[in-house]
């Protein structure tokens, strides 16, 4: 279980800062694909009129987990960063923090 907390106070490397500041904390997510990209004309062009399915879809998934990124904005400079984390399965943000040698609540 990965729990990181919505605000980091990490080192900005941009110019107008390289300092430490307080950073706000996102998950990275993947926007939407484009029309107009070479790969997705190409694909749609040979894919045309008879003849079936021409690329293989990929089917043999080895990983079962993912290595969340993370998209970090500084508070100064309002500049963003990307880091990614090891691989894991549950990752939460901003969740609560556990703590230590407290008595189980049922």
């Amino acid at each position: 279980m990965v729990n990181i907390p919505k605000v980091m106070n990490i080192y900005c490397p941009f110019r107008e800062c390289e300092k430490h500041y307080p950073h706000k904390v996102t998950q990275y997510k993947k926007g939407k694909d484009r029309l107009t990209a070479l790969g997705k004309r190409r694909y749609d062009r040979k894919q045309r009129g008879y003849g079936g399915q021409t690329r293989q879809i990929f089917r043999k998934k080895a990983k079962t987990t993912k290595k969340p990124t993370l998209r970090l904005e500084c508070s100064f400079c309002k500049r963003r960063q990307q880091r990614s984390l090891p691989r894991c399965k549950p990752f939460e943000l901003g969740g609560e923090k556990k703590t230590k040698g407290q008595a189980l609540v049922y």
